[in-house]
C-alpha cells in the first residue's frame, strides 16, 4: 500500500475545491461566478442547522427553516406528520403543565389532521403515540418507549437531511464524496479479505458507523419503468444496499443512477472536525494554504488575554470546559493546545515568499543547471531565488480561516481555560510563551526549507536543489541515491535538449554511471537516458518530465530528515486507492462511479520519465527510492474508458454480463462468486441456478 502511485496534483485540485466550497480558506483569486459546489454551501449550512435543531429537540425552529427555504417539502404529509409527532413528544418531555397544554393543542390542530392522509398506517401511529400521555418517558418497558427515545430525534433529522440534500442539490464537494466511497470500500475489502487495515485508527474516527435513513420514494413514483439490472447491481454493491434498497434509491432519484449514488453517499457521515484537521494539515504541507503569522510581539503576550489574537476555534482540539471542581489545568496544557495548532498550521511568515505554479513544459525559462545568481544557504535556512510577484496561477498562498459556524462556543471555552491558566501565575506563562514562539519559528523554518526545495525541483533547477540539500545534510543523497539519479536525469536531458552533448555526457559519467553501477536496477533507465543522444535536437524534448512527481518525492524525503512527517491524508489515499484497485480486480469489473468522483484522476499515471519503453523499470526503481511515489498530472494519459488500468470486464473472462447479473440476482451472490460459478458451468446461468436449487 505504501508504494502505490497517487496523483497528488489531482488531490491538490480536489482539496482546493473542497476548501473553497466549505469556505475554509480566504481565496485571493478575482471574483467569478461561483462553482456549483460553492453555491450550495448555504444550503448545506441550512441543512446542518435543521439537523442540530431536531437533535436538540427544537422542532419548531426546524419547521420554520423549512417553511422559509424549502416549503415544498412540507406538502409531503409523510414528513410533516413525523415532524408534528416529534414536536408532540418534545412538548411532553418538558413536563410542565403549560407544555402539556401545548401538546394537546398540537394534537388537535396539526397532528390529527395530518394523520388522516399522511400514509395508510398513519392514523394507527397517531393513536399509538397518544399513549405517551400516560406512560413516563423513563419507563423502558412501556409500549411507547421507542417514541420517547431520543434516537428518534436523530432518525428524523437524518431523514430530513437525506431528503433536503437531494431536493436542494446540496451535495458535499467531490472530495468528501470520494473519501466516503474509498473508505467504505477499504473497510469492506479488509473485512472480506480478513486483513487488518493500516489506517484503521484514522478511518474509524473519520467515517462514522451510522448512516442517515434513506429518503423514501413517493408512491407516485412507483410508475417509473423497470430499471436496468446493471444499474441496480452496480448501486447495490457500490454502497452496500440490498437489491430492494437499490431499487428504492433509484425510484427516489427517478432512475438517475448518478444521483441515486450521490444520495446514498450523502447518507454516510464524516466527522467534520477530523476531516478539516486532515485537510488543513495536507494543505499546509503542500504549500496550498498559509496560517496567520504569530510573533512574540503581537500575538502572544503574558499580560493580556491571547484569545483575541488567535484564530477562532484554534484551541478547540485540546481544550475542554473546566468546572469549578476540576481546576487541574496547567501551563503545560495551554502549551499543548498551542502545539496542536502549530502541528496543524506549521508554516509562518518568517521566510514567506510568493508561491507560483511550476510549469514542467516551460523548461527554457525555468530550468537551470548553472549556479549563477544562487545564494549560498546557511546551515539552517534555504534562501530561494528572487521572484517577481504575480507569476503563475497561484501567486500567493491562501489563508486558512476554518469553520466559523460554532465560533462563539469555541472562543468561549478557550477563553475560560486561558483565564484559569492565567490565574495560576504570569511568570510561568512568560516561560511558556517563549517556548511556544521558539517552536513556531523553528517549525516555520523547516516548512519553508522543504517547500523551497520542492519548488526549485518542480522548476527543474537541479544544481540548486542538489547544492541546497547537500548544505542541509551531506549524507542525504548517500541514503537516497535514486532521488539523485532522477535529478541528474533531468539535468542530462536538459543539456541534450540544449545541444550540449559534452556536458550531458559529463553528467552521465560523473553521476548516472556510478549510481547505476551500485544499483543494477538503474542500468535500464540509464540506457534509455543515453538513447536520447541519438535524437535530433528538436526531438529531444523533455516536456514529459515529471518534475512535480520528483519534487514531491524530494519533499517527503527531505521533510522526514527534518522531522516533518507526511500528512495523514496521504496515508489514507494510498491505502484506500490500493483497496479500490484490489476490490475491483476481485469483482472482475470496472467501477462505474470512479469518473464521477475523480478517482480515475487520482490514479492517472502520466508518461514515464523517458517514455513507454522504460515505464516498468522506472516505476519499479521509484518504489525502491522512497516510501512515496508520485506521478504528475502535468502530462497525464487518459484511459479510453475513463476507468483505472488493470481492471477487467466480463468479456475478458468469457462470461456474458446478463448471465452474471441473473446469477447475482437469483442467488443473492457477490459478483465474484457469481462469475466463479458461471466459469464452472460454461457461462450458463440457468444451469448454475438449477444446480444450486437441485
Amino acid at each position: 500500500m505504501d508504494t502505490i502511485p497517487v496523483n497528488w496534483e489531482a488531490l491538490d485540485a480536489l482539496l482546493i475545491d473542497f476548501a473553497k466550497s466549505e469556505q475554509l480558506i480566504e481565496d485571493s483569486s478575482p471574483p467569478s461566478s461561483p462553482a456549483p459546489s460553492s453555491s450550495s454551501y448555504r444550503w448545506r449550512f441550512m441543512i446542518r442547522q435543521i439537523r442540530l435543531s431536531l437533535e436538540s429537540g427544537d422542532v419548531d425552529s426546524a419547521i420554520d427553516l423549512l417553511q422559509s427555504h424549502a416549503p415544498d417539502l412540507l406538502n409531503d404529509h409523510r414528513l410533516l406528520f413525523r415532524l408534528q409527532k416529534q414536536k408532540f413528544i418534545e412538548l411532553l418531555r418538558r413536563g410542565t403543565d403549560e407544555d402539556r397544554d401545548s401538546a394537546i393543542k398540537c394534537i388537535r390542530t396539526s397532528l390529527a389532521p395530518c394523520a388522516l392522509d399522511a400514509y395508510p398506517e398513519a392514523y394507527e401511529d397517531f393513536k399509538h403515540v397518544l399513549l405517551a400521555f400516560i406512560y413516563d418517558k423513563d419507563d423502558q418497558t412501556s409500549p411507547v418507549a421507542d417514541e420517547w427515545s431520543k434516537k428518534r430525534r436523530f432518525d428524523i433529522s437524518g431523514l430530513l437531511s437525506s431528503v433536503l440534500t437531494s431536493h436542494l442539490n446540496a451535495y458535499d464537494p467531490i472530495f468528501s464524496l470520494a473519501l466516503k466511497y474509498l473508505i467504505s470500500i477499504h473497510k469492506g475489502f479488509c473485512l472480506r479479505q480478513g486483513i487488518s487495515s493500516p489506517i484503521s485508527d484514522l478511518t474509524e474516527r473519520l467515517l462514522l458507523e451510522e448512516r442517515d435513513p434513506p429518503a423514501i420514494p413517493q408512491e407516485s413514483l412507483n410508475e417509473v419503468p423497470p430499471f436496468d439490472e446493471v444499474d441496480i447491481q452496480a448501486l447495490a454493491h457500490a454502497v452496500e444496499l440490498t437489491r430492494q434498497g437499490a431499487v428504492d434509491s433509484l425510484r427516489f432519484a427517478k432512475g438517475d443512477l448518478q444521483q441515486a449514488f450521490k444520495n446514498e453517499l450523502s447518507r454516510m457521515r464524516l466527522d467534520v472536525s477530523v476531516l478539516d484537521e486532515l485537510v488543513q494539515e495536507y494543505c499546509v504541507y503542500r504549500g496550498i494554504v498559509d496560517s496567520v503569522p504569530m510573533t512574540a510581539g503581537t500575538q502572544i503576550s503574558s499580560g493580556t488575554s491571547t484569545v483575541d489574537q488567535l484564530e477562532p476555534g484554534c484551541l478547540s482540539q485540546n481544550c475542554s470546559v473546566v468546572s469549578g471542581s476540576d481546576m487541574s489545568l496547567n501551563n503545560t496544557h495551554v502549551e499543548g493546545c498551542l502545539e496542536t495548532r502549530i502541528d496543524m498550521v506549521g508554516m509562518q511568515n518568517a521566510y514567506m515568499e510568493e508561491r507560483y505554479c511550476s510549469n514542467s513544459n516551460n523548461l527554457n525559462k525555468d530550468c537551470s543547471t548553472s549556479t549563477s545568481g544562487t545564494r549560498q544557504p546557511d546551515e539552517h535556512k534555504v534562501v530561494l531565488r528572487n521572484r517577481s510577484p504575480g507569476n503563475g496561477e497561484r501567486s500567493k498562498r491562501r489563508r486558512w480561516r476554518g469553520r466559523n459556524e460554532n465560533q462563539e462556543f469555541n472562543i468561549g471555552r478557550c477563553k475560560h481555560e486561558l483565564n484559569v491558566t492565567k490565574s495560576l501565575g504570569d511568570t510561568n506563562m512568560d516561560l511558556n510563551t517563549s517556548v511556544v514562539v521558539d517552536t513556531l519559528s523553528k517549525r516555520a523554518d523547516k516548512y519553508e526549507i522543504v517547500l523551497g526545495i520542492k519548488e526549485l525541483a518542480s522548476k527543474g533547477m537541479v544544481v540548486e536543489v542538489v547544492e541546497q540539500i547537500n548544505n542541509l545534510d551531506p549524507e542525504f543523497f548517500t541514503e537516497h541515491p535514486l532521488l539523485l539519479f532522477q535529478l541528474k536525469q533531468v539535468e542530462f536531458l536538459k543539456l541534450v535538449r540544449d545541444g550540449d552533448h559534452h556536458s550531458a555526457l559529463k553528467v552521465a559519467s560523473s553521476h548516472l554511471g556510478p549510481l547505476a553501477a551500485k544499483d543494477l536496477s538503474l542500468l535500464k533507465p540509464l540506457k534509455e537516458t543515453l538513447l536520447t543522444l541519438l535524437k535530433l535536437k528538436e526531438e529531444a524534448t523533455v516536456e514529459n518530465l515529471h518534475l512535480d512527481a520528483l519534487a514531491t518525492s524530494l519533499q517527503v524525503a527531505v521533510g522526514r530528515r527534518l522531522g516533518i512527517e507526511e500528512p495523514q491524508l496521504m496515508k489514507i489515499l494510498r491505502a484506500t486507492l490500493h483497496s479500490h484497485n484490489e476490490w475491483f480486480k476481485l469483482q472482475m469489473c470496472k467501477d462505474q462511479f470512479e469518473g464521477l468522483l475523480w478517482i480515475h484522476s487520482l490514479k492517472e499515471l502520466g508518461s514515464p520519465l523517458l517514455g513507454d519503453a522504460s515505464c516498468k523499470s522506472y516505476s519499479n526503481s521509484c518504489t525502491q527510492g522512497s516510501s512515496q511515489v508520485t506521478i504528475s498530472s502535468g502530462s497525464t494519459r487518459t484511459h479510453e474508458d475513463g476507468n483505472s488500468p488493470n481492471q477487467i470486464s466480463s468479456t475478458d473472462i468469457g462470461c456474458d454480463e446478463n448471465a452474471i447479473l441473473k446469477v447475482m440476482e437469483f442467488l443473492a451472490l457477490p459478483r465474484a462468486d457469481a462469475i466463479h460459478l458461471l466459469v464452472q458451468y460454461n457461462g450458463n446461468a440457468e444451469t448454475v441456478i438449477q444446480q444450486i436449487f437441485a
